[in-house]
């Protein structure tokens, strides 16, 4: 029987009123999980508060789902809220040693007289240095450590996933959505976002395509406790191609590999491609969002809608 588990992912990011309004807001929003294959999105819904928004909902170039907001109505205050239902389904992953060598899949794409199918050629755009990825020898010496002569491709990203895991501290006071990858490597210690830009980094810098994966993780509550509403976080990791066999998938901060418990939203070169709410505003004040996100079993949200209705019948 094949596995599967069903979620509920509620995300809302909160710009509380400041006494000063904010004359006109545009945003890009990554927040609705992308239909997959192993992934099946039965629901996915934007609300906004104030309702003065203009909503309009496409894909970006990517094929990630995403809505533009607009609001030219002067509002003090901006809620926006996503609440998706996904069915995660679980995959087969492919032995390290069906793998080529990774220099074989370099040389690949090093040489302009191979020919390139369509998988090769969207894989090749995630091969270059962007702004959050760099490529540099320092870089490529990182990921030297474990891509030796000859070890197959899918071995050296194992072996890669597990050294970032293993000597890297998880440290959320480490770092800021700006620090490069050479301050993360410098000083070993950040989050999910900067173990993903280091991994890419250090993988497209011996000339290895691989992307950027934004989404969610099911965490669990320390025992005896409940889980707490809004206290999870978007989560990131990494995909490497393979020939063959397509995007796999590492997350570095766990040292796993993703499968039920991973929700993908999209994917891109790096988090500026992906991030989950940017734009601009004109007026208001300078604010940092408030950001709540809850990852919950469909069966636990049920089970806590249904006693919360019973309490408010008595």
């Amino acid at each position: 029987m094949t596995r599967s588990a069903a979620y509920i992912v509620i995300h809302e990011t909160e710009y509380p009123p400041c006494g000063v309004p904010v004359s006109l807001a545009h945003h890009l929003l990554h927040l609705i999980p992308r239909e997959l294959p192993w992934q099946i999105r039965e629901s996915g819904r934007i609300t906004v508060e104030p309702d003065l928004a203009r909503l309009t909902e496409g894909e970006d170039a990517f094929g990630n789902p995403v809505a533009w907001l607009s609001l030219d109505t002067p509002h003090d205050g901006l809620l926006v809220r996503a609440e998706s239902r996904v069915t995660v389904i679980a995959r087969e992953l492919p032995k390290d040693e069906d793998s080529p060598p990774w220099e074989r899949v370099r040389d690949s794409f090093r040489y302009r007289a191979v020919a390139r199918d369509s998988e090769m050629l969207d894989a090749e755009r995630y091969l270059y240095a962007s702004p959050s990825a760099p490529r540099s020898a320092e870089l490529a010496a990182f990921a030297a450590q474990v891509f030796k002569p000859g070890v197959p491709l899918l071995a050296g990203a194992r072996a890669l996933t597990e050294l970032i895991f293993k000597t890297f501290k998880y440290d959320p006071d480490a770092t800021e959505v700006g620090t490069s990858v050479y301050e993360v490597l410098k000083r070993k210690r950040g989050v999910c976002q900067d173990f993903a830009h280091l991994m890419i980094a250090a993988v497209r810098s011996i000339g290895l395509p691989a992307r950027y994966m934004s989404g969610y993780l099911l965490t669990d509550p320390p025992p005896g406790k409940p889980r707490l509403i809004g206290a999870d976080a978007s989560h990131a990791w990494v995909a490497l191609w393979c020939p063959e066999q397509g995007w796999i998938e590492y997350d570095p901060t766990n040292g796993i590999q993703p499968d039920l418990r991973h929700v993908t939203l999209g994917w891109g070169r790096d988090f500026q491609d992906v991030s989950p709410l940017r734009g601009v505003i004109l007026g208001g004040l300078a604010q940092t969002p408030e950001v709540r996100v809850t990852v919950m079993p469909e069966a636990e949200y049920l089970e806590r809608a249904a006693k919360s209705k019973a309490r408010v019948s008595e």
